[in-house]
């Protein structure tokens, strides 16, 4: 039983290792992004714009006209713009 457990607690103890790594890989990873998104606004560009584009970019293509589509419906209900044009 004692052998049994020596296994558990060396693999319990490999996963919290190797997790450990990944979230100090992810953090430096992270800072490395945000210091990208410093020098894109030192030089002039609107970073909140530019996270939204790397959001779109995630995105599938059908996914991306659905949301637009509604976006635009929702913005025309609102009166924000005129209504979409009916086919």
């Amino acid at each position: 039983m004692a052998v049994e457990d020596s296994v558990a607690q060396d693999q319990l103890r490999a996963f919290i290792e190797r997790i450990e790594r990944m979230e100090e890989e992810k953090a430096a990873i992270s800072a490395d992004i945000k210091e990208i998104y410093a020098e894109a606004k030192g030089n002039g560009f609107d970073t909140k714009i530019l996270r939204k584009i790397v959001g779109i970019r995630k995105q599938d293509a059908n996914e991306r006209m659905e949301q637009e589509a509604l976006l635009e419906l929702y913005m025309a209900a609102l009166g924000m713009v005129a209504a979409p044009a009916e086919d």
